[in-house]
């Protein structure tokens, strides 16, 4: 599967834990209430669970989203996921290998217009800028690379959004998705993604 191509304005991605309270009906219930293109799973100390991971990633696939899971290729392939978001830019050479072209390849732990402009070069699908460990913001930082890359580059760029008014910001300065933090939403649950929704709708209406 190819990267998803971003339409105008900003659609939102979504990170969980596969805790074993990650439930599938809870995890589809979030990526309903909203125009949520992937969900990230990260993956808990241990070994991992690939019955329930292929749950979640089914009850998500449902509803036309990507799941991505943090983590080694092999498991990818196993559990039926569409890709990887690689949070260690050093295994990103290896997930390119493994994967590509049948399947997505995200950048993450990027902190340096360095590493994004050589993810990008490299052949990431997106470059993700913002920490996925709880718990996460979206700092200064993160909407200032958001912006820089925006402007500069093709490869489609996600910032990460601790709060509303982040995820609004980081639409506003250019990035193709908004990565609701895993703490945002564990407060609000669904109502927290239409209300981010809503908000990045709005932008898109203004003239």
């Amino acid at each position: 599967m190819s990267s998803p191509l971003p339409p105008p304005g900003a659609r939102l991605m979504l990170v969980f834990t596969l805790t074993p309270a990650l439930r599938p009906d809870a995890a589809a219930a979030a990526v309903r209430a909203g125009d949520v293109a992937a969900v990230v799973l990260r993956m808990p100390e241990g070994a991992p669970d690939i019955a329930h991971l292929r749950a979640v990633a089914e009850a998500i696939q449902t509803h036309d989203a990507a799941v991505l899971v943090d983590g080694p290729a092999t498991l990818a392939a196993a559990a039926g996921l569409d890709g990887v978001h690689v949070s260690d830019l050093r295994g990103l050479d290896a997930a390119l290998r493994a994967l590509k072209p049948q399947a997505i390849v995200g950048a993450g732990g990027i902190t340096t217009r360095h590493d994004a402009m050589e993810a990008g070069e490299g052949g990431a699908d997106y470059v993700f800028f913002g920490a996925l460990e709880p718990p996460a913001a979206a700092s200064a930082e993160t909407l200032d690379l958001v912006n820089w890359w925006a402007e500069v580059f093709e490869v489609p760029c996600v910032g990460l959004a601790a709060t509303l008014d982040e995820a609004e910001a980081l639409a506003g300065a250019g990035a193709d998705f908004v990565a609701l933090a895993e703490v945002l939403v564990a407060e609000g649950g669904p109502a927290t993604v239409t209300a981010a929704m809503d908000r990045l709708t709005s932008m898109d209406a203004q003239p």
